[in-house]
C-alpha cells in the first residue's frame, strides 16, 4: 500500500462519514449490555476480595470491541471512497514568431527612462516573454551593424538569459535601423507560423548600415511580416551619461531625435502600430498594448484521472472482523 498517494487524498463521498457519530452509540450500548449481563451477589465486605489477581481475559476484553471500532470506522471511510487525481493537459496553439529588435547604441544609455533606456527596455521585454508561453520569440541587437542574439524558439529561459547579457557597446556604434529591420526579417522569412511579427525599438535616426530602412520595410511586405516600432526618448533633451578625461562620468543633456515619420511608416506599411515611449511605464503599456493586439490562439483540454484507495481500508475492516470473531470465539469464549 502505497502511504504517499494518501497525501493528496480526496473523498468521493464524505457524507458517509457522518456514520462515525454512531461509534459513541456503540460504546455506550456496548457497556450497558455487559452490565446487564453480569450477575449480582450480595455480601457485607468486599475486603477479602481485594487482593484476588485480575484474569489476563478481563484486562483484554476490550480488545473486542475495539476491533469492532476499527473494522466499522475502516468499512465507513472505505465507502466514503478515497481517491487521489492526475490532471493531465493537452494544448494545442497556433502560436506567432515573433523578433524583438532593440537597439543598442551609446543613446540607449540615457536616464530619461529608469535606470536607463537600455535596462528598461531589457526588462520590459523579459516581462514580455514570460506573457508569450506558446509563441516561439527570437532577439536581433542593433546599434552600427546587427546581431542576432537569439535565434527564434519556445526555450524563453535561454532567450531571457540572452536578453540579460544585451550591454551596449556590443557592436559598432551608430543606428543602422535598416540592418536591425533586415535582419529581424532574416530570422521570420522560413517561418511556418500563421502570424510572424517584428518588434522593433530604437531611440534615434538612421545614420549607418548597408541596408536602407526603406529596402528592409519592402523585404518586410514581401514577406508578410507585421512591424511594431517603439520610439524611445523624452521630447526635448534626456540627460547622457558622457566619460571625463579624468575616468569620472558627468551627466550631460543631449537632444533627443527619434525619425518618427520613418517609424511610422514602417508600422502603417505592414499592419503594425508606431508607438512613443518618453517614461519607464510608457514602455510597459506599449508592449502590453503590443500583447493584447497579439493574441494566440490556445486551447486546453484537460484531462482528469482517478485511482480508488478503498480496497486497503476495505481489507483492513475485514481483517479486524475476522481477528474479532476468532478471539471472540476462542481465546474470549467464556465471555458475553
Amino acid at each position: 500500500m502505497d502511504f504517499s498517494a494518501w497525501k493528496n487524498i480526496e473523498f468521493a463521498y464524505p457524507v458517509f462519514f457522518w456514520l462515525l457519530l454512531l461509534i459513541p452509540v456503540m460504546i455506550y450500548w456496548r457497556i450497558a449490555r455487559r452490565k446487564k449481563a453480569q450477575g449480582v451477589m450480595k455480601v457485607s465486605s468486599v475486603a477479602g476480595l481485594k487482593g484476588l489477581p485480575v484474569s489476563w481475559k478481563v484486562r483484554f476484553r476490550p480488545l473486542l470491541l475495539a476491533l469492532r471500532i476499527l473494522a466499522y470506522a475502516a468499512l465507513v471511510t472505505a465507502l466514503a471512497r478515497p481517491q487521489t487525481s492526475n490532471t493531465s493537459e493537452n494544448i494545442d496553439s497556433e502560436g506567432i514568431d515573433i523578433v524583438m529588435a532593440i537597439d543598442i547604441s551609446g543613446s540607449m544609455l540615457a536616464e530619461d527612462l529608469q535606470p536607463n533606456r537600455m535596462e528598461a527596455a531589457k526588462k520590459v521585454a523579459m516581462d514580455f516573454v514570460d506573457k508569450r508561453i506558446s509563441d516561439r520569440i527570437g532577439l536581433v541587437v542593433f546599434s552600427g551593424e546587427s546581431f542576432t542574439q537569439c535565434p527564434i524558439t519556445t526555450d524563453h529561459a535561454v532567450l531571457k538569459n540572452q536578453i540579460m547579457q544585451v550591454k551596449s557597446g556590443m557592436l559598432q556604434d551608430g543606428t543602422a535601423i535598416g540592418m536591425g529591420l533586415a535582419t529581424s526579417v532574416d530570422r521570420l522569412r522560413n517561418s511556418h507560423a500563421k502570424s510572424k511579427v517584428i518588434i522593433l525599438l530604437t531611440d534615434g535616426v538612421n545614420n549607418t548600415g548597408l541596408v536602407d530602412p526603406l529596402t528592409a520595410l519592402e523585404i518586410a511586405k514581401a514577406f508578410k511580416i507585421r512591424v511594431y516600432t517603439i520610439g524611445v526618448g523624452t521630447q526635448g533633451k534626456a540627460p547622457f551619461p558622457m566619460p571625463m578625461a579624468d575616468g569620472s562620468v558627468q551627466m550631460v543633456m543631449q537632444d533627443v531625435q527619434i525619425d518618427e515619420p520613418l517609424m511610422k511608416k514602417i508600422s502603417k506599411e505592414t499592419g503594425g502600430k508606431y508607438f512613443r515611449a518618453t517614461n519607464t511605464t510608457d514602455l510597459k503599456n506599449i508592449y502590453a498594448e503590443i500583447d493584447q493586439l497579439e493574441k494566440t490562439k490556445v486551447e486546453i483540454t484537460s484531462y482528469k484521472r482517478y485511482a480508488e484507495h478503498f480496497f486497503p481500508l476495505a481489507m483492513l475492516a475485514l481483517a479486524c472482523i475476522l481477528l474479532e470473531v476468532v478471539l471472540r470465539y476462542s481465546l474470549f469464549r467464556s465471555l458475553p
